[in-house]
């Protein structure tokens, strides 16, 4: 329990992130924050009374703030800031922004001109990577990939060169199918890490190459539930040939060209050469 005791707060935006599951992931300045602020504007204000009244909160004002209404409502928390008073946004779980709503409200109060302070915490990307073993030193986080099919094939064509491990957010739902489309665009060698349910009851975290992937979500059926954090494994290195920016041209090029024009046009972009270029073209076509 929080003792609810009030602070004095800088007239500010405060960025709170707040837990992904478990709910004693949670700062004891963020519960400050929270329980000092104007105003709380919440993604769902039904889960912030939930995460409030469990740490002994008053409630709040709250203030309903999601994707579907960002920019009426920063103009709110706007004129809030500007007649004094400081506010804190949170989202349903983790950091807010990161794949969940955020980056505009920011930026209307940055340009409106007043001051935003992040209150950091939980981070679902970055709790599976801790956990993961993949040795990278370097990772790029890519968030939800597209719904359809064809689309996320093309959008994971781009990322196939990439050296850094790659982190991706993907639905129960949808996990099969993806996993079927990582495995077509990046091959069979690559290690993925499956980080189920972070944080809470049922949490898992699995590792294996992408051939075997398929086999441990079909094991069994609570493999494919609850919400996943991916990683996959960087492409290996390239002792010769074409180095990874050549590449990545050439697949971007390949989504909307054929063959012969896009590797023209890789020629003409990146210097890269010709025949180079093609050996390559017939590989990435041979992926898809």
């Amino acid at each position: 329990m929080h003792n609810g005791q009030k602070q004095k707060l800088e007239c500010a935006l405060y960025v709170v992130a707040t837990p992904i599951g478990n709910l004693r992931d949670i700062s004891l300045r963020a519960l400050d924050v929270l329980a000092s602020v104007d105003v709380v504007a919440a993604e769902d204000t039904r889960n912030t009374v939930h995460l409030l009244t469990h740490y002994g909160i008053a409630a709040r004002r709250l203030l309903a703030l999601h994707q579907h209404n960002e920019r009426g409502g920063a103009e709110k928390i706007i004129a809030l800031l500007a007649q004094g008073q400081s506010a804190a946004f949170v989202t349903d779980a983790g950091t807010p922004a990161v794949s969940d709503p955020g980056a505009l409200l920011v930026e209307a109060v940055r340009v409106a001109g007043h001051r935003v302070i992040p209150i950091p915490g939980a981070n679902a990307a970055l709790a599976a990577l801790s956990a993961s073993g993949l040795a990278a030193p370097h990772f790029m986080f890519h968030g939800f990939l597209p719904n359809k099919s064809a689309a996320r094939c093309r959008e994971l064509q781009t990322l196939v060169v990439l050296p850094c491990t790659l982190v991706f957010y993907e639905a129960p739902h949808r996990i099969l199918e993806c996993v079927a489309d990582l495995q077509n665009i990046f091959g069979e060698e690559r290690q993925i890490v499956f980080a189920r349910e972070i944080t809470k009851l049922f949490e898992s975290i699995h590792r294996c190459t992408l051939a075997e992937a398929m086999d441990w979500l079909n094991a069994d059926a609570n493999n494919q539930r609850g919400e996943f954090v991916l990683l996959v494994s960087g492409a290996p290195e390239r002792q010769e040939g074409l180095d990874a920016k050549a590449e990545r041209t050439l697949a971007i090029l390949l989504q909307d060209l054929p063959l012969k024009q896009a590797v023209q046009l890789a020629v003409q972009i990146t210097g890269a050469g010709k025949n180079e270029l093609y050996q390559c073209a017939l590989q990435l076509k041979a992926r898809v």
